[in-house]
Order: structure tokens, then C-alpha cells, then sequence
């Protein structure tokens, strides 16, 4: 009995460590499920894949850069697992980064648009580009994939006013990501009259509100009693709806939408863009 108690004790770490391991396989293979889900429908668009040949290297390198920050806010606030550093967050954010290049690089392979007669540096860039969607994708794979019910995540912080404007800014970047490099967003910025560019702008913002708080979706906040419907617009929804804009603009000029374009012809561009990027950031919200 005594050698048995003892080998059953010696197994236990190995066990703890056996689950350890086909937990963290399970978090990689849901956050390559993401990547593809989020990421397809760019991998698939014409306009991205021309995107990776001729953007400019230093704006691409920033949107990477910019988009590891994001990631790690994702991580804390509903990432791939629970985490308690800020360590883990950043780790995770690499690993997400890594698993969508993977993904890019092999679904763009098999679909034939990267060949092994293009430049590396075509290729580091169609990848590269793939790889911001399916890196959001793999990050928001464990709260929308995973097997875990709401709530029973003891690490996961609430997030507060700032916390919920940084997923509204999160959201508003994914979405309008899909869209600002297509042709048919600048068509639409020029047949709007100036009229129905603010009719577009108090629609977006509108959805935002209605989204989150009027329409009881699943994940809406209720708004406080104690504090009036017209202070949580204004809180939430204005300065959410502000930040989308300024969302707009950076991918507008990520993609050079904005660099023969006059101030009205950017500005209505960035309230087209601003449709999508109102409804990722509500969105986002009722998500996480």
C-alpha cells in the first residue's frame, strides 16, 4: 500500500502537467479556429492581397506594432486563458501573432496567391497584413469558442469606463479593417450628399447606444439608476462614437485613403468607415 501511495503521489505531477498541455493544445487550436474565422473573408478579397505587395513597409510595420498593445488589453479583459500578469497577457499576444501568421501563411498558400517565385518581402507582406484580423480572431477565440460558460473565469477583470472604451476602440479597429482598403468604401464617401453623410454619422452613433443599452442583447450593460440617460450617452456612447472616428481616420491612412484626398473628402470617408466601425465597437462591448 505504502509503495503504491507513494508512486500514485510521485504520478500526480506528471498528470497536472499531461493536462496542462492538452489545455494549452486546446487554447492554440481554438485560437487557429479564430484566426480562420475572422480573417477568411480578407484572405479571399483582391484588394488585400495587392495590399501585401505595395503597401508601404513602415506603415504595415506600425499597424503590427499598434496592434500588440490591443492584443494585450484583449488578453486582460477576455483573452485565450485566465491570466494574473502582465507577462502572460504579452506571451499570449505573441503566441495569438504567431498562431494568425501561421494561419495566413498556409490558407494563402493553399489558395495559390503566395508562390515560391514572389520576393520574400511580398510574401512577409500578405502575410503580415492577414495577420492583424486572425490575430483579433485568436485572441477572442477562448471567450467566443470555448467550451467555459460566462463567468466562472475568476481572473477576468470587469472592465471599467476606460476599459470599455478601449473595447470599443478594439472593435471599431477590427471592423473597419475589413473594409477601409475596398474600392467601394471611397464610392460610397463620394456619391453621399453632406446631408447624408451626418444622417450616416447619427445613425452609427444611435446604433451604438440602441446596441448596448436599449435593445437588451445579451452581454448589454444596464444603465444605472442613479445616473441619467443623457450622462451615459454622453459618457459611453459620444465619446465611443469619437473614437471610432479617430479609428476610421488611422485606417484610412494606414491604407493611403487619405493622402490625395481633401478635408471634406476624408471626412466623409472616415463617417462611411465610421458605419462598420460603430457596430464593431458595439459589438465588442456585448462580446467581452
Amino acid at each position: 500500500t505504502e509503495i503504491y501511495t507513494l508512486s500514485l503521489h510521485d504520478a500526480l505531477p506528471i498528470l497536472s502537467a499531461f493536462q496542462a498541455d492538452a489545455a494549452f493544445l486546446r487554447g492554440l487550436g481554438r485560437a487557429f479556429a479564430g484566426a480562420l474565422i475572422f480573417s477568411l473573408p480578407m484572405m479571399m478579397t483582391m484588394e488585400m492581397w495587392w495590399l501585401g505587395f505595395y503597401m508601404d513597409p513602415l506603415r504595415l510595420a506600425l499597424l503590427l506594432v499598434l496592434t500588440f498593445p490591443v492584443l494585450v488589453g484583449l488578453s486582460r479583459l477576455g483573452g485565450m486563458r485566465p491570466t494574473a500578469h502582465l507577462r502572460d497577457d504579452m506571451a499570449d499576444a505573441l503566441v495569438v501573432m504567431l498562431v494568425a501568421a501561421i494561419a495566413a501563411g498556409v490558407i494563402l498558400w493553399i489558395f495559390g496567391i503566395l508562390t515560391p517565385e514572389m520576393a520574400p518581402r511580398e510574401i512577409i507582406g500578405k502575410v503580415a497584413l492577414q495577420t492583424v484580423p486572425g490575430s483579433f480572431g485568436a485572441m477572442l477565440a477562448r471567450s467566443q469558442l470555448g467550451a467555459e460558460p460566462e463567468g466562472e473565469d475568476p481572473e477576468r477583470e470587469a472592465p471599467g469606463y476606460w476599459g470599455e472604451l478601449f473595447l470599443m476602440g478594439a472593435g471599431a479597429l477590427f471592423l473597419s479593417f475589413n473594409v477601409a482598403p475596398t474600392e467601394e468604401m471611397v464610392a460610397i464617401a463620394y456619391k453621399m450628399s453632406a446631408w447624408q453623410g451626418v444622417a450616416l454619422a447619427l445613425l452609427s452613433l444611435g446604433l451604438m447606444h440602441a446596441f448596448v443599452y436599449a435593445l437588451n442583447f445579451r452581454g448589454g450593460s444596464r444603465r444605472p439608476e442613479a445616473i441619467p440617460a443623457s450622462v451615459i450617452f454622453l459618457r459611453f456612447s459620444v465619446v465611443g462614437y469619437a473614437i471610432v472616428l479617430l479609428v476610421s481616420l488611422f485606417a484610412l491612412w494606414i491604407f493611403s485613403r487619405t493622402d490625395n484626398g481633401d478635408l471634406q473628402e476624408i471626412i466623409s470617408a472616415a463617417i462611411v468607415l465610421g458605419f462598420p466601425g460603430a457596430i464593431g465597437a458595439a459589438a465588442a462591448r456585448l462580446l467581452l
